[in-house]
C-alpha cells in the first residue's frame, strides 16, 4: 500500500502540471485505491485564484485535496486539517511551490521525494531525484549527484497536448482568422488592459470585419465584473485609450461599434488559444501557457499611468498597495522596472532573445492594430515565431516519464 502526495500551488501549476501527472500515474499504477491512494496538498501561491483545490479535487484520479490555507500547519506540524492518515511507504512528488518544501516534508513522512524542475533545481542532497524539463538544468550539478537527474520534458507542453487532443471533437472550428485577448486577472492589469485590447480589436475589425476574437475568461473573474473594466463610467481608462466601452449581451461583449467579442469561460482554454492566429496579452503566467501552445503574441504592457500597475509579487507589491503613499511607491517601483525591465515573456525569457514582440510604454490601438495586421498578412511572420517557440520547450511526454520514475521509486527503491 502505497501513498503518492503531490505539492503544487498555483492555478497553472495545478492545470498544467498535476492534471496530467497524475492521469500518467493512475495509467501506470492502477485505479486501486487500496494500493494505490495519491493525495495533493497546495501551498499558498501570490497567483492563486482560490480555485485550486476544487479544481485538484475535480480530478478522478486524486483521492484526497487540501487547499492552501491549512499549507503552513502541515509544514510546521505535520497535522493536516482533516487528520489524514499516512501509509508507511509513499513518495512525494513536487509539481510547484518552493523546493525546500519537499526536503522539510519527505523527510518528516519517510517519503521518496521527486522534484519536476523547469529551469532550476535546488537541494540536491536532500532530494532523491529530479525530472528536469531539459538537460541545461543539470550543467552545472556536483557530479556525485548527476544519478538523481533525469531528463524528462515539458509538462507544460504535455498539458497543452492532450487537452488538444481531449477537446478537439466537442468545440467549432473558426473558418476565419481568431484573434485571442487576454487582458489579464487581475484589477492591476484589466484596468489597462481591457479597453485596450478592445480597442485594438475595434481597429481591426473596422479593417477586416471577418477576423474573430475572443476572451479567454480567467477562473478568478466573473463576467459582470470583467465587464465593469470596459464601461467607461467605471473605468477612466477607457478614455484614454478612446474607447466608448462595451456592454453584455449573453456570452458576448459588444462594443459602441457592434463588434462582438466572444467570451469563453473553459478552463484552460488551450484548445481555444491553440486555434487563433496570434493573441494579444498581458505579462505573466498567460506568455509561458501560449508559448507552449506555439501560439504567436504580441505582448502589452501599458503605461498610460505609472501608478495603475500595482500587481507586483512580493515587496513591491505590498509597497505599491500600501493605503495613502501606494500610489508614489507605484510610480518609483514601475520608474524603475522600465528602466531595468529585461526581457518580460517567458518565451523571451527562455531563449534568452525577443522572439515574440513586448511593447512597453503609452500604447495606442490604432497602432498595435496595423501591427497586428500586418502579421495576418505576412503569414510568413507568424510561422517563423511558432517554430521559435516550439524550438525553446522541452520535448513531450514528461508525464509519463515521470509516473515511470515514481514506479521506479516504489518498486526498486533505486532508479538506474
Amino acid at each position: 500500500m502505497i501513498d503518492i502526495l503531490i505539492l503544487s500551488n498555483g492555478p497553472g501549476e495545478v492545470t498544467t502540471w498535476v492534471r496530467p501527472v497524475v492521469k500518467a500515474l493512475r495509467k501506470q499504477l492502477g485505479n486501486d485505491i487500496s494500493q494505490v491512494r495519491i493525495s495533493v496538498i497546495l501551498s499558498p501561491c501570490p497567483h492563486a485564484s482560490g480555485k485550486e483545490a476544487s479544481i485538484a479535487s475535480s480530478y478522478p484520479e486524486v483521492n484526497r485535496v487540501q487547499s492552501s490555507e491549512h499549507f503552513w500547519q502541515f509544514l510546521l506540524v505535520g497535522r493536516t486539517a482533516e487528520n489524514w492518515d499516512w501509509r508507511d511507504q509513499g513518495v512525494l512528488v513536487f509539481l510547484g511551490g518552493d523546493q525546500i518544501f519537499p526536503v522539510i516534508i519527505g523527510k518528516r513522512l519517510g517519503y521518496k521525494t521527486l522534484v519536476y524542475a523547469e529551469w532550476e533545481a535546488r537541494w540536491h542532497s536532500f532530494i532523491d531525484y529530479f525530472g528536469v524539463m531539459k538537460s541545461h538544468v543539470i550543467k552545472n550539478v556536483d557530479p556525485k549527484y548527476a544519478h538523481k537527474f533525469h531528463v524528462v520534458g515539458d509538462l507544460m507542453l504535455e498539458a497543452a497536448g492532450e487537452i488538444r487532443k481531449e477537446e478537439d471533437n466537442k468545440i467549432e472550428k473558426w473558418s476565419d482568422p481568431i484573434i485571442g485577448l487576454l487582458p489579464g486577472s487581475k484589477t492591476a492589469k484589466l484596468t489597462q488592459g481591457v479597453p485596450l485590447t478592445l480597442a485594438i480589436a475595434e481597429y481591426i475589425h473596422s479593417k477586416r470585419p471577418e477576423i474573430k476574437f475572443f476572451i479567454p475568461v480567467a477562473p478568478t473573474l466573473d463576467l459582470p465584473t470583467l465587464v465593469s473594466f470596459a464601461n467607461p463610467e467605471n473605468n477612466q481608462f477607457t478614455k484614454v485609450f478612446n474607447f466608448k466601452g462595451a456592454i453584455l449581451k449573453d456570452n458576448y461583449l459588444e462594443t459602441s461599434t457592434g463588434l462582438q467579442v466572444e467570451l469563453k469561460q473553459e478552463n484552460p482554454a488551450y484548445h481555444l488559444l491553440s486555434q487563433a492566429a496570434i493573441c494579444l496579452t498581458t505579462v505573466g503566467a498567460n506568455t509561458a501557457e501560449l508559448g507552449a501552445l506555439g501560439v504567436p503574441m504580441i505582448v502589452l504592457l501599458p503605461t498610460q499611468q505609472l501608478d495603475a500597475m500595482r500587481s507586483w509579487d512580493g515587496l513591491p507589491g505590498l509597497l505599491a498597495n500600501l493605503p495613502g503613499v501606494g500610489s508614489s511607491f507605484a510610480k518609483l517601483i514601475n520608474w524603475w522596472f522600465l528602466r531595468n525591465k529585461g526581457l518580460l515573456a517567458w518565451p523571451n525569457i527562455w531563449a534568452q532573445t525577443e522572439i515574440v514582440p513586448e511593447l512597453v510604454g503609452k500604447l495606442q490601438p490604432e497602432e498595435l492594430g496595423n501591427m497586428v495586421l500586418d502579421f495576418l498578412d505576412h503569414p510568413e511572420k507568424l510561422a517563423d515565431i511558432k517554430d521559435k517557440l516550439r524550438s525553446v520547450r522541452g520535448e513531450s511526454g514528461a508525464a509519463e516519464k515521470l509516473a515511470s520514475l515514481v514506479k521506479k521509486m516504489i518498486e526498486n527503491d533505486h532508479i538506474s
